[in-house]
């Protein structure tokens, strides 16, 4: 397929610019894989949709049993973006971390923002009077660098100190709009996140709340958590309008017998699993073997999945609404089938769903 096919007018009110008040209450549109039914409503006792009274995401239980699975990404989120100082010229710039590549040297893979003004051997400072200064050693990209942090302390003390000075890596889109906030950081990060190294976070699963995950729990609905530490490859551009020639950014992924048990045993038993997020979904058709089941895998993965493409574990997914040519969009295309997804797009637009990472979502179901 082709980028311009994923190309829509998305208005910008549609944008959400902050996360709802409460996790699990944005908006649910479900869409039906093979019968090509789309559902905004609830319904009422005989199981007509009530016109105008729609899906919250707490009815997402509604349409899971018993010995269902959801795989999650248990990925945790670090404060990414800072801002510095230019030696000399005291020209502001911005650094976004990107990956740590040594720790015994302080070595940091980043992004520097506006990237003409620096080069090696320029030294930035991020605090008036403190000890955090960056040595720039390497141009590794047209905004990539690579810093040697000059700060000497045991490293948990330096990566403590560091992140104190971060804030959350919060989307182009929406800093474009608005101001970051104190609350952005733990709104970014999902109820479950427990293994750092995430600069974007794996949106879908913002929804998830304390209540509605022991909600699942009580049902009988089992979890699988994997990790893979999203990155901003996720959001990149893509400039080829041939998609077989987009290569998409390498993130680390890890998954664990555990998540494999769940996941194959609820496969074999014919049960629904659920794929929370395309990173998720990424992720397992990573490591899903020949057979169709889960293996356990820790390594690097750059998969980029678009039609036409054949899913070959999970039998549901959930994801948010995206924005246009993006690679969420066409990795939700490839599971639910190109025209009934862009017709849920096109109806989310007229009904005034929110897209982006704080916005709704949309579960697609096999049947």
């Amino acid at each position: 397929m082709k980028l311009s096919q994923f190309r829509f007018k998305l208005p910008d009110e549609n944008i959400a610019l902050y996360p709802p008040q409460h996790r699990d209450e944005c908006r649910l549109m479900v869409a039906h894989r093979k019968s090509g039914q789309i559902e905004l409503y609830k319904h009422d006792d005989k199981g007509e949709p009530i016109e105008g009274e729609y899906l919250d995401f707490r009815d997402i239980l509604g349409y899971f049993d018993e010995n269902d699975a959801f795989i999650f990404n248990d990925t945790k989120v670090f404060p990414a973006r800072l801002y510095g100082k230019k030696e000399k010229t005291d020209a502001k710039i911005e650094v976004f971390l990107l990956r740590e590549l040594n720790e015994e040297f302080r070595l940091w893979d980043v992004l520097v923002e506006p990237a003409r003004k620096i080069r090696i051997g320029n030294k930035l400072f991020f605090q008036d009077d403190g000890p955090m200064v960056a040595e720039v050693i390497d141009n590794t990209t047209s905004r990539g660098r690579t810093l040697r942090f000059l700060y000497d302390c045991p490293h948990d003390e330096f990566k403590r100190e560091l992140f104190k000075l971060g804030e959350a890596p919060l989307p182009r889109y929406i800093l474009e709009r608005r101001q970051p906030r104190e609350e952005d950081y733990e709104d970014f990060q999902t109820i479950y996140a427990r293994n750092e190294g995430a600069v974007t976070a794996p949106s879908t699963g913002l929804h998830f709340s304390r209540e509605l995950m022991k909600r699942m729990e009580i049902k009988g609905i089992n979890m699988a958590f994997i990790t893979i530490h999203s990155g901003l490859g996720n959001f990149e551009q893509i400039e080829v309008e041939d998609l077989t020639k987009h290569k998409m950014g390498s993130e680390k992924m890890r998954i664990g017998k555990e998540a494999c048990d769940i996941a194959n045993n609820t496969k074999i038993n014919g049960n629904r699993l659920c794929s929370v997020g395309v990173s998720t979904m990424r992720a397992t058709e990573t490591a899903v073997g020949t057979d169709g089941l889960l293996k356990e895998y820790d390594g690097w993965t750059n998969k980029f999945i678009f039609p036409p493409y054949n899913i070959q574990l999970c039998n549901s997914l959930i994801t948010n609404f995206y924005h246009p040519e993006s690679s969420m969009l066409m990795t939700a295309c490839a599971f639910g089938g190109y025209e009934l997804v862009m017709e849920a797009y096109q109806k989310a637009i007229e009904h005034g769903y929110k897209f982006g990472c704080y916005g709704d979502a949309l579960l697609v179901l096999d049947d």
